[in-house]
């Protein structure tokens, strides 16, 4: 049996094991495990609706004219679907805005995989020159004097409106943006077997068995995590990835490999936005990539037909769940 196939199937017994605890002890399926927040910034409904407030509220911006829903719009799957997003007065940021679902899973944060946690990244953005442009001392001063904001850092935190108040109450908001009640969810972990149609299973198997495309997007949050380079170019030009890190040549063309939860939704593709469609996505994995000594090992050319292309977007498209809109 082929190695590659038995790390998938290891990785389904995983899944496996834990539905069986999950049916034994009465609790809800779900093929996601519990959200661990970090120890200093515990999950309250309180705190998700301070930062939910902050998440929509331009005044975090310098002109009062961006807010991280901007970006991340609820009805785009937290995305923009601009090859780059726009910032404040018009500036075009570096990258593709990514999905902010199931943000509480990530071990790493950013394109780059270098920030440890959403407190770490909340104020990324705000301050980031073609993002928000905002001064981080201007910002708590001007939301300290919003009595709301005050009255809540006080009663949440029982502190001022200060740094600590922003980036927990926005990382747990963010936490709480989860996505996985998709047809595949469905079929495949609540085992009804009639969520799926004859196209979208026969594009599943494509998908796990013939591409094995499950070494990097395996269920159920369909990533590794991992930084690598998918040959998307043979010169990277500016954005050289994970290498402004560290500068590290090692890890030029490195990007952290993306869920493809709600892929459908979230064109165009790549950290840059270059693809339009799934089409050409599975076009360029089919060509096996630009040559670069970085290229990952398991980005190789493969032959796909007309009927195999149709049934795997069929499959990417039964991951859509767009359940959260709910509470919006």
């Amino acid at each position: 049996m082929n190695f590659r196939y038995l790390i998938f199937l290891g990785g389904i017994v995983s899944v496996s094991l834990f539905l069986t605890f999950c049916k034994s002890s009465g609790s809800v399926i779900s093929p996601f495990e519990s959200i661990q927040a970090p120890d200093d910034n515990p999950t309250t409904e309180a705190k998700i609706a301070l930062g939910r407030s902050l998440f929509f509220d331009t005044r975090l911006s310098r002109n009062n004219t961006i807010s991280c829903s901007t970006c991340h719009k609820p009805g785009l799957a937290f995305t923009d679907r601009l090859p780059k997003s726009i910032g404040i007065d018009g500036r075009k940021t570096d990258r593709n805005s990514p999905s902010l679902l199931n943000a509480g899973y990530l071990p790493t944060v950013m394109f780059d995989a270098h920030l440890e946690t959403l407190e770490k990244q909340a104020i990324v953005p705000i301050q980031e020159h073609v993002e928000m442009d905002m001064n981080m001392k201007t910002l708590l001063a001007k939301l300290r004097e919003i009595p709301e904001y005050q009255k809540a850092a006080k009663d949440i935190f029982d502190r001022d409106f200060d740094a600590w108040v922003l980036t927990r109450s926005l990382s747990a908001f963010q936490r709480s943006l989860i996505s996985d009640n998709s047809d595949f969810d469905k079929f495949y972990y609540h085992s009804k077997k009639n969520a799926l149609s004859k196209a979208e299973k026969r594009g599943w198997i494509i998908f796990s068995e013939k591409l094995y495309c499950t070494e990097c997007h395996a269920p159920p949050y369909f990533t590794n995590y991992q930084p690598i380079n998918n040959g998307l170019y043979e010169d990277f030009g500016e954005d050289k990835g994970r290498f402004r890190i560290n500068s590290d040549s090692s890890d030029i063309g490195k990007f952290k490999v993306p869920s493809l939860r709600n892929v459908a939704l979230t064109y165009p593709y790549m950290h840059d936005g270059s693809l339009t469609s799934l089409d050409e996505v599975i076009s360029h994995y089919a060509s096996g990539g630009e040559n670069h000594v970085n290229k990952d090992k398991r980005i190789v050319s493969f032959t796909i037909t007309a009927e195999e292309r149709a049934d795997l977007i069929e499959f990417l498209g039964s991951l859509t769940d767009m359940s959260f809109l709910d509470d919006f």
